[in-house]
Order: C-alpha cells, then structure tokens, then sequence
C-alpha cells in the first residue's frame, strides 16, 4: 500500500484522512500538533458561556474509531519535499503521498502580546471569556474588537468571527442588564471591512452595528496595541479594557526551512488541482495553500474540505493512471451563517451573486444545529450532506 502522510489536525486535514481511509487502499497517517479537532466556528460562544471548551472540541480518537488511520501527534518542523521527508520535533517520517494542511500562522504586530485572538491557539477562547467575565463582575467597561488584512494575500483574512464576536458579546451584556455601562468598538485598518461579502452585506453590517449601539473605527491602519488601547497611524487612540484582535494569516515558519514553493506571503504555490507547483506526489491544502481567484476570495472550512476531497480523488487517478482530475477554482465561494447570540444572518457570495439574509432567532439555531453536525459526521455518527 502506497504510504500517504497527511500534516495537520484542522478541516483540511481531518477530511483527508477521512476521505484516504474510505477509499481503502492507502497506508493513511495523520500528524497533528494537537490530539483534537478544534471546531474554530463555533467557538464564538465559549466566551459568552453558552458553550463549553470541551464542546468545542472532537478528539481525534474518536474519528480514528470510524475512520482507522494512524495518528501521531507532534509538530512539524521541516517538509523535505524532493527526499520525500517530514521532519518533526520527535522523529522524522518517509511517505509516498504528502497532503500539507496545518493551516497558516498569524502575522505579528507591535504589542500583539496585549491582544488575545479567538483564531489563535483554541485555548485563548477561555482567557477571552476570563476577561469578560472580569468586566462584567467589575459592571462596566470599554470593549475593542477587530481584525487586519495581510497586503501580500487578501484571503488570509479573518473577519466572520469578530464580526460574531462582537455582536454575541452585546447579547450578553444585555441579556445580564448592564449593557448600558460598557462601550463596544470594532475596528479594522480597511475603510470597508467586510467589504469582501458584497454591498447588500456591508449595508446589513452598518445597520447592525447602529442598532447595536457599537462604535467603528476603520479606515487606520494600526501602529501598535497597548496594555489599555489601540494607537493608530495618525496616533489616535482607541482606549480599551480589553482588545481582541484577529490578525491575518501568513505563511508558517516551518515552511521557511523547506523546500516547497511560496507565495510573498509564504503559502504553498498550488495548481488547481492541489498539487504543489514542481512536486507530483504533494498536496497542499486548506489555508495554507497559496489560493487564486477573484478579489473577494477568502479562506473557509468548507473550502479547505472541498480542497481535501479533490486531493484524495486527484491521488487516486494518479494511481489508476488516469488524467482525470478536480480543481477548486470554479467551487469558490463565500458561505457563513453570522451569529449574534439571539439570531444569525446567512451570508453567500460567489462570481455570480452575492447576499445576506436575517435570519432572527432561527438563524441561531440553525448554528447551533451545524455545530451538531459538524461533529457527528466526523465520527461517523451522521452522514455527510451533499455539499455540506
């Protein structure tokens, strides 16, 4: 059996090991720096108490029950691409078959170490949710929620979840009554933030934000993060108790020391098929591949799953000796349902058209409901819809 090894324990990675082990004839080992999948999507509600980390959380073992693969848990540190190597901090690992997909890291900025992230290491969900707790105990307080962008790749960005954030943190300020007493203020380096999601969004966006009563910042690019606040280009200052901040993507550092092929912003050069430019028996998948598209493009679990169900199908008319292959270009879209604690609004966008739809009270549900699912179809509780 051809041996395939498969880097990182996110989307990207789960869903191709799932997918190599359905197919039955592939050596299948998954290498993750972490024994869970994290579910980042609905992580939003950890800080507000309305789920719990360990809910969050699906461990691989589980997944490995339904679908047997190999798993080993250690961080990669060097890909040896043409002497078909990958080498860890514990040992070094051969394969016939690499699928990279550990995803991107985050750009850093001046006084990062003041911010906390509800993209970064899942465990900084729990230190959120301590800092708002401490403010709601205190009863009062100033709020800054935001994202950046990364100029060398615009789909490394991650806006959704601030957006969700913030909107699930009102909800909760509120629902304890002491709404009032707290100032709540997004805030991003672009004039448009969430621009990416088509006008009818940004109006909705607007809307929401003057509904909510939530301040904007945008249009500044930032200088540099504080103990108590953001300071701009100009030197403005944006005074907070709190600051989360969702940074773009770029390139890991593992990937610096390899021999694949990078974009400006280090992600792996990709044809549409998958396949690492250069390389016929490498795979690069979900963020941490090097993506092209429209200007809108952005990077998305179910992207990073569709990418992974290609590169297995891709890899096994490679062995048939077939030159029928799957691309992702022409599946790109847009595609999230937007919490805000008491409601969700269903937002799509791709070539074609581009909208969002309120979706009060129902539409939190409805999140509630993938989050279920998302779960259960990994451990082969339920089975997989089409196009989900």
């Amino acid at each position: 059996m051809k041996k395939i090894i498969i880097l990182g324990g996110g989307f990207a990675g789960v869903q191709s090991a799932i997918e190599l082990q359905k197919k039955g004839i592939f050596d299948v080992t998954l290498v993750s720096d972490r024994d869970y999948l994290y579910l980042y999507p609905i992580s939003i509600w950890v800080p507000v108490h309305i789920k719990e980390f360990e809910d969050v959380k699906v461990p691989l073992t589980k997944i490995q029950k339904k679908y047997p693969f190999k798993l080993i848990v250690d961080k990669v540190t060097e890909i040896h691409a043409a002497e078909n190597k990958v080498v860890c901090t514990n040992q070094t690992l051969s394969y016939d078959y690499l699928v990279v997909a550990f995803g991107a890291e985050k750009m850093t900025h001046k006084g990062i170490n003041n911010t906390l992230s509800i993209c970064a290491k899942p465990e900084m969900a729990l230190e959120i949710r301590n800092k708002i707790d401490e403010l709601v105990q205190k009863g009062s307080g100033k709020i800054a929620i935001g994202f950046g962008g990364n100029p060398k790749d615009k789909s490394a960005v991650r806006g959704g979840p601030a957006f969700e954030l913030m909107f699930n943190i009102h909800n909760h300020l509120k629902k304890k009554k002491i709404r009032k007493n707290f100032e709540l203020t997004f805030f991003a380096p672009m004039e448009e933030p969430g621009a990416r999601m088509g006008k009818a969004s940004l109006a909705m966006l607007d809307k929401m934000f003057t509904k909510y009563n939530i301040n904007k910042r945008f249009g500044k690019k930032i200088k540099e993060f504080v103990e108590n606040g953001v300071i701009f280009e100009d030197d403005s200052k944006l005074d907070s108790d709190f600051i989360m901040f969702i940074a773009a993507g770029n390139g890991p550092e593992a990937l610096k020391t390899s021999d694949l092929p990078l974009s400006d912003a280090g992600f792996i050069k990709i044809d549409n098929n998958g396949q690492v430019i250069g390389f016929s028996n490498v795979f690069a998948v979900g963020d941490i591949a090097a993506l092209e598209g429209p200007e809108w493009i952005a990077k998305q679990g179910h992207i990073a799953e569709l990418m992974a169900r290609n590169a297995v199908y891709n890899i096994s008319e490679i062995e048939k000796g077939s030159t029928k292959r799957k691309g992702y270009q022409e599946h790109l879209n847009i595609l999230c349902v937007m919490d805000t604690g008491d409601g969700a609004a269903f937002v799509f966008r791709n070539g074609k058209k581009a909208f969002m739809i309120p979706l009060p009270i129902v539409g939190h549900w409805l999140k509630k409901g993938w989050g279920v699912y998302a779960r259960l179809t990994k451990i082969g509780g339920f089975p997989r819809l089409p196009g989900m």
